[in-house]
Parts: C-alpha cells; sequence; structure tokens
C-alpha cells in the first residue's frame, strides 16, 4: 500500500471500510454489509469508532481512501504439528487413505520434539505474519507422541503469548479409548497442559458407550471437546448425531466442536433437518474445512469429482448453529498446499460454499464466530476499548477483496505495524534430508 502508518500512541485511520458484522459501534450507512467510519487508536488500543469524517482534525493520522479494516483473524482447526511434512512424505494417491498411511509413517520415523517444534514455530511465523492471532491446533496423541508434541506444544504457547494466543486437542481414534491405560495417560497429559480432548468417529461396535467414556472424562477433568465427525462422502456414516445424543445424555456442560461433517451433505433432506436439529438441541459449533475437504473428498484416479466435500454450511447458519471455517492441514499428506493465511480460507470458502449474494454477514466466519467458540469473545471485533490487532486492505469493495489475495495487507498488533515477511522454506530443507 502506498502510504505509512503513524508511529505516535494516538492517531486516526480516517474513511476506512468495515465490515459491519465485525463493528457493532460503527455509525453510518451499511451497504452490502461494509459501513464507512474512523477509527482512534490509544496506546495501542481503538479509542474509537466514529462516524467517518469525525475524527477529531487534531490529531495525527492516515486516510485509508475507503480502504478496508478487519479484526485479526482466528483460525479455529489447524494442525501444525503435522504440517510442512509434504517434501519428505507427500500422498501419492491424494486421498484420504493415502494421507493416513503417509502421516503415520513420517510421525513413526521423524516427530521427535526438535522437528515437532521447528514445524510448528514455522506454521505460527506464517499464521502471524498473514493476520492470524488466535489459533487452535489438533495434535497427532497415540502413544508415545501424545507427550512429546504437547510439551512441545506448552513451550510454543509461552514463546508465541504475545503474537498468537494457542489451543491445543489430543487428536486419536475413538477406538483408542479402549486401552484404559493409554487413555488415562492422554487425558492426564492434556489436563496437565490446558488441552481439550478430542478424537476421530466413525461407525463401530459400542460407539454410544466409547462416546460416554469421552465425555465423562472430559466432564471428570473440565476439558471441552473438539471431534474430526464423518469425514467422508459415504452417505451411510453420520456419527454426528450420535454425538449430539451423548452430550445430551451425559448432561455435558462443557463446550462442543464438530470439525469436517462431510456426509452430513449426503444425507436425504428428513435426515439432514433431522440431524441439524439434534445438534442445535446439543449446542454443538461446526467448523468446515472447505480447502481440505475438496482437495481429499470424492477423489479418484482420472474421474473428476462429483462432490465438493463440504458440509451443509447454509442450513447450519439458518438453524442459528454457530458455525466457522479454518485452515485445517497445510502441506503435508492431508492437504499439499496452504499457507495459514485466512484470507485465502475466506475466499476459496466463499466461492466453494457460496457464501455470498449477499456477503453481509460472510466475515464473521473467520473472526468473531470462531472467536467465540474458542470462548475468546474479545477477539474478532473492532470495538471500543479492544486491543488495535488489526489488519488493513488495499480492497474497497467485496469484489476487490476476493478479486486478489491481498499480499499487499498491513497487519497491526497493538496499534503498530508489524514485520510481515514469510518464512522462507529453505529452513526447512534440514529436516526434509532427515
Amino acid at each position: 500500500m502506498q502510504f505509512d502508518l503513524p508511529t505516535g500512541n494516538r492517531f486516526a485511520l480516517r474513511s476506512a471500510t468495515l465490515p459491519g458484522v465485525l463493528s457493532p459501534e460503527a455509525i453510518g450507512a451499511v451497504k452490502d454489509g461494509l459501513c464507512a467510519a474512523d477509527l482512534v487508536i490509544s496506546d495501542g488500543r481503538i479509542e474509537a469508532v466514529l462516524k467517518a469524517g469525525s475524527a477529531p482534525a487534531n490529531i495525527d493520522g492516515v486516510d485509508l481512501e475507503d480502504r478496508m479494516v478487519w479484526p485479526c483473524f482466528t483460525d479455529m482447526h489447524t494442525h501444525i504439528d503435522k504440517g510442512h511434512i509434504w517434501d519428505r512424505q507427500p500422498n501419492s494417491s491424494g486421498d484420504f487413505e493415502g494421507a493416513l498411511t503417509a502421516v503415520r509413517a513420517d510421525r513413526e520415523a521423524n516427530w521427535h520434539a526438535k522437528d515437532v517444534e521447528t514445524r510448528m514455530d514455522f506454521s505460527l511465523r506464517c499464521a502471524y505474519a498473514h493476520g492470524t492471532n488466535l489459533l487452535r491446533t489438533h495434535i497427532d496423541s497415540l502413544a508415545p507422541q501424545h507427550r512429546i508434541s504437547f510439551e512441545v506444544f506448552s513451550d510454543m504457547r509461552t514463546r508465541w503469548s504475545d503474537r498468537i494466543k494457542l489451543q491445543a486437542v489430543a487428536l486419536f481414534p475413538i477406538d483408542a479409548i479402549d486401552d484404559e491405560v493409554y487413555f488415562s495417560d492422554l487425558v492426564n497429559v492434556v489436563a496437565a497442559h490446558g488441552g481439550l480432548l478430542g478424537g476421530v468417529t466413525y461407525p463401530m461396535p459400542d460407539l454410544d458407550s466409547r462416546l460416554d467414556r469421552l465425555f465423562q472424562a472430559a466432564s471428570g477433568k473440565g476439558l471441552d471437546i473438539d471431534l474430526h465427525v464423518d469425514e467422508t462422502q459415504d452417505a451411510s456414516v453420520l456419527t454426528l448425531a450420535a454425538i449430539a445424543d451423548a452430550k445430551l445424555r451425559n448432561g455435558f456442560e462443557g463446550a462442543v466442536t464438530v470439525g469436517h461433517c462431510c456426509s452430513l451433505a449426503r444425507q436425504d433432506e428428513d435426515t439432514a433437518a433431522a440431524t441439524i436439529a439434534k445438534v442445535k438441541r446439543a449446542g454443538l459449533s461446526v467448523v468446515s474445512l472447505p480447502m481440505c475437504n475438496m482437495y481429499l473428498q470424492d477423489r479418484h484416479s482420472g474421474r473428476t469429482p462429483r462432490s465438493r466435500g463440504i458440509t451443509l454450511l447454509h442450513e447450519l447458519m439458518a438453524a442459528d448453529i454457530p458455525v466457522a471455517v479454518a485452515s485445517d492441514n497445510t502441506r503435508d499428506p492431508f492437504y499439499a498446499y496452504g499457507d495459514l493465511d485466512m484470507v485465502e480460507v475466506f475466499r476459496e470458502a466463499v466461492r466453494i460454499a457460496h457464501l455470498d449474494h449477499p456477503l453481509d454477514d460472510a466475515a464473521k466466519l473467520v473472526t468473531r464466530v470462531p472467536a467465540d467458540i474458542l470462548q475468546e469473545p474479545g477477539a474478532g471485533r473492532i470495538a471500543k476499548g479492544r486491543a488495535a490487532d488489526l489488519v488493513l486492505f488495499n480492497a474497497r469493495t467485496w469484489s476487490e477483496f476476493l478479486s486478489r489475495p491481498q499480499a499487499d495487507r498491513i497487519v497491526m498488533r497493538n496499534g503498530m505495524g508489524i514485520d510481515r515477511r514469510l518464512p522462507d522454506y529453505r529452513e526447512l530443507d534440514p529436516l526434509m534430508r532427515g
């Protein structure tokens, strides 16, 4: 962008364009979900959100000339423990089974503490440079990896605490809960590191009893739950309903998030409606991972995919269920691409899931809704008293915003611009050579 940010302790961002859904204090007409405003920044916080043209003339400032301003992003479903392993462990088939096999091989061969730490740090530097300030990662947690990776995560959470707030979820196949010694140790490790219980659900005998054990263990330790659910195009798979039933049956009072839910889109209308009603009644939150699911789902060699692989976002939102979108995997066997850039996630989600026409509410799916789901309601909004953690774009309209990658954005943290240089992939070369 062709301007410099003011450097004083108090200044104004004049003639900004804000997504109205992200700034409840915005004053003035809203058109296409966007409104004009002046922002006054003082000592790293938002002092005021004012009608455009009304910021005090006697304070320093910059005229944004209608450029968009967003709050920093929340990326609520990632896998930074397995990120950036593609170059040493690609998925030659590009499908889900190939991803499982490739990740298992790489984990068993390479995931010592230094390897996980280096790749996590690289991932976080990417996310930070792109404008994310709140991130949840799932952590592969089959023994003995759970003890290695959660220790590394705790260290990263401390090291990054002034830049990105981090949360971690234990990821393991739900049938591993049958190993009582392992599961008890996992629960203790998760609780000791302030994490969440997770897992992958799929049809199996005694799924209900296994879910009961998961919910009871979480309740006993005061842990929330975040599950990988129905990541398949097989319409016979619908464990989402079983999870909702389990939460209700166990009277679980914690938060429960379900990710993917791809097979929900393969149901007939009555089954889908009944399942969504059950999700609503149970108070579940849903996160969709459109880029990864488009990559993996309905992939067959020599055949064009017929299904988009995403869940019923519109129907879930119409039922007033909290719904977000997120990055998921990054340059690993589950998704060969990506950079933890929530602008890319938002842009692709809008296109893939038809979140446009109108676009009035779409911006909340990568900001305030995931922040609320992660129980960080101070994030994802532009409002008086909040930290001036902002992202400034050259775009003035939705068409401009969604037509380019916004690579020239400015990221502000506590009212100051950050160094947005991305880490060089060459840094990872020693790991890729083993």
